[in-house]
């Protein structure tokens, strides 16, 4: 990125509508941002420790609980908790300052990981990983917000490719410690051995996050609990009813899902969003198809490769590892590029890049092909989702009006959430069918893998929608 490049379709303008104005010293590094951009970071690296080492386990925890039925649930319980969180969080803090609902979310976070680590079985760890999902979705909505608040424009890609560095210590080394600790301590250790690190981290993002104020924007906080619980429930009961294995309950339950949760999205969101109307509601849009997409598969790369391929927990935890590590790549790819590139041909290439990752990754389970074949495939996978993710989450904030940058990223995050809920859910729906049907992992694990392929190749006709250039300031002012 050229600090001085001038601003496409508004070359002399100080400022355009959807945009703050910076005056003075930019840079994430900047005398007064350095706190701010230290405590965001830190509590990344923990959400992103906290998500690949449960991953990693998971297989550990469904030999000792049982229940496969709910392998999916594990998952979808957090991030339909996190897309509850981030509409109430994002929101407050358009309203109050930031600081508040951080603080709720960490302490939540805190009990999500001690209810996960006692669990007696499969259910008590869904309720778990749901607190886990409100707490990390607070935190991760309000960070979103002190991004949009307290940076410049151009400022902006960086802060999100520096995000994605936070997750390369965590992949690089928690895949394999959680394997390590999960099959020597046993799997309980890696919920509870994150409880002191998380509260530690945790207190030193608060006293980075009081830095940023509210904008004063009032909302309706109490309209916005119902409508985005409404659009939790609608949503499990959707996955309920695709998990049903009866086709009348299905109907029932889908048909029941859709009543609740539709109308709740629909208020929440942009208008336009369903219909994936040019600009914000595109982004959105575009924002759920890619995580569901990517999500579906992300969930069952550890699962496949311990079932189909014989590895280890260490060494299939190692995929998530090359996926998070590329991300990172493809991030800082996105950084450079976007202002010349524009943030509509960056989500394309990136969702193309995914769609023949999954393909290659079915490919790679055949018995013939080494392990590290699909370690480096899933890798791929991630390199996609780097040039895709930012640059959506920077055009949110792009077309975000002023004060309302909550509004804007929390319904980025929902449609975020929900994409990665569902897709979780309907892939973990698919593989418990497949199995009690063929008997094998094998055609239920390769179903899943084509469904994150099929999901990617529709976003790249959704991302059409997606602003070709971005609207900011001139990086000058």
């Amino acid at each position: 990125m050229t600090p001085t490049e001038p601003v496409r379709d508004v070359p002399s303008a100080p400022a355009v509508e959807g945009t703050v104005a910076f005056n003075g010293r930019t840079g994430v590094w900047a005398p007064g941002r350095r706190l701010l951009t230290s405590g965001l970071l830190a509590i990344v690296t923990v959400v992103a420790f906290e998500s690949l080492a449960i991953s990693t386990v998971m297989p550990l925890v469904e030999s000792d609980l049982g229940d496969l039925w709910l392998y999916g649930w594990v998952f979808s319980g957090f991030f339909l908790g996190n897309l509850v969180a981030i509409v109430v969080a994002g929101r407050a803090a358009d309203r109050m300052a930031p600081v508040v609902p951080f603080a709720v979310g960490l302490m939540l976070f805190l009990a999500g990981l001690a209810i996960g680590g006692a669990a007696s079985g499969m259910v008590m760890l869904v309720a778990g990983r749901v607190l886990q999902g409100l707490g990390g979705g607070s935190m991760m909505a309000v960070a979103y917000v002190c991004i949009g608040r307290g940076y410049a424009p151009q400022d902006r890609p960086r802060m999100f490719a520096l995000l994605s560095t936070a997750w390369v210590v965590p992949s690089l080394i928690g895949p394999g410690l959680a394997g390590v600790v999960g099959e020597t301590l046993g799997w309980r250790w890696v919920f509870l051995a994150l409880i002191p690190v998380s509260a530690a981290i945790g207190l030193v993002a608060i006293a980075a996050v009081r830095s940023v104020s509210s904008s004063g924007t009032e909302v309706g906080e109490r309209a916005l609990v119902g409508r985005a619980v409404a659009v939790a429930a609608g949503a499990g009961l959707v996955l309920g009813g695709i998990g049903s294995g009866n086709v009348i309950v299905a109907v029932v339950l889908i048909a029941a899902g859709l009543a609740l949760g539709l109308p709740a999205f629909v208020a929440l969101t942009p208008g336009g969003t369903v219909r994936a109307r040019a600009g914000l509601p595109a982004v959105v849009l575009t924002r759920g198809a890619l995580t569901f997409a990517f999500f579906a598969g992300d969930a069952f790369v550890p699962f496949a490769l311990t079932s189909l391929k014989g590895a280890s927990a260490v060494v299939a935890g190692l995929a998530l590892t090359a996926a998070a590590v590329v991300w990172t790549i493809g991030s800082w790819t996105q950084e450079r590029l976007i202002f010349r590139v524009g943030p509509r041909r960056l989500v394309r290439i990136g969702l193309g890049v995914l769609a023949g990752a999954a393909i290659l990754m079915a490919i790679s389970l055949l018995p013939a092909v080494p392990v590290a074949v699909s370690l480096l495939t899933w890798g791929l996978a991630g390199l996609g989702m780097g040039l895709a993710y930012s640059p959506l989450s920077v055009t949110a904030l792009s077309e975000a009006e002023p004060g309302r940058e909550g509004a804007a990223t929390s319904s980025l995050q929902l449609c975020d959430m929900l994409g990665t809920a569902l897709g979780t859910g309907v892939a973990g729906a698919v593989v418990a069918t497949g199995v009690s049907i063929t008997g094998s992992d094998g055609p239920a694990v390769v179903a899943v893998l084509g469904l994150t392929a099929v999901m990617a190749g529709m976003a790249v006709l959704l991302a059409g929608r997606v602003p070709r250039h971005l609207r900011i300031v001139n990086a000058s002012v």
